[in-house]
């Protein structure tokens, strides 16, 4: 990740890649196709928790939390409408638990983002989604005694669920950067008076 991720403005927001008034419709478009690539290709294992944090180090709360469920949205599409998930009682609840997990990521993300220090924008992100991630499996692991699923919580696959999401986050920053250098809407060009 570039180090210079953090742009000049002194506010809690950790990534830039437009200008504010761009910024949720970008994030909204970034995590929604990411998500929609993600489904496709992970199912299950779409990583929230990355989209949280980048939406939490994107946004204020209030838009953060409805990009996260226009994510989790198109996740749930697909889901049921491309991959044929079965439609039954268990299988919706698991679709209502994995939003509210994503949610509590997103607003954990964002108390976590306020709480952590400016500048190292790479290691405030890393440790952001560790909160992330734990909040996440923990929303979903609470609700395994009602909804059965215990054993997608071994070690290996909590792991493999986190190395994901890590990887994810780290591609979704690395496309805000890219974003932000290209400079597609123009924010860092002068205006002439």
């Amino acid at each position: 990740m570039a180090t210079d991720m953090l742009s000049s403005q002194a506010d809690r927001f950790r990534l830039h890649p437009v200008a504010p008034r761009h910024a949720a419709m970008f994030c909204f478009a970034l995590l929604t196709a990411s998500c929609a690539l993600a489904s496709f290709a992970l199912a299950c294992a779409t990583p929230f928790a990355a989209f949280a944090v980048v939406a939490a180090a994107t946004l204020p709360l209030r838009p953060a939390l409805l990009v996260v469920i226009g994510a989790w949205l198109v996740n749930q599409t697909i889901g049921f409408g491309a991959l044929h998930y079965p439609i039954d009682g268990s299988t919706i609840a698991w679709g209502f638990v994995i939003g509210a997990a994503a949610l509590v990521a997103t607003v954990v993300s964002s108390a976590t983002l306020r709480a952590l220090p400016q500048g190292r924008t790479p290691l405030v992100l890393a440790l952001t989604l560790v909160a992330a991630c734990a909040a996440y499996e923990l929303v979903l692991f609470a609700v395994t005694p009602a909804l059965g699923g215990e054993g997608a919580f071994t070690l290996a696959i909590v792991t493999r669920i986190g190395l994901t999401s890590a990887v994810w986050l780290a591609g979704l920053v690395a496309a805000c950067e890219i974003v932000r250098l290209i400079d597609p809407f123009g924010r860092g060009r002068a205006i002439s008076t």
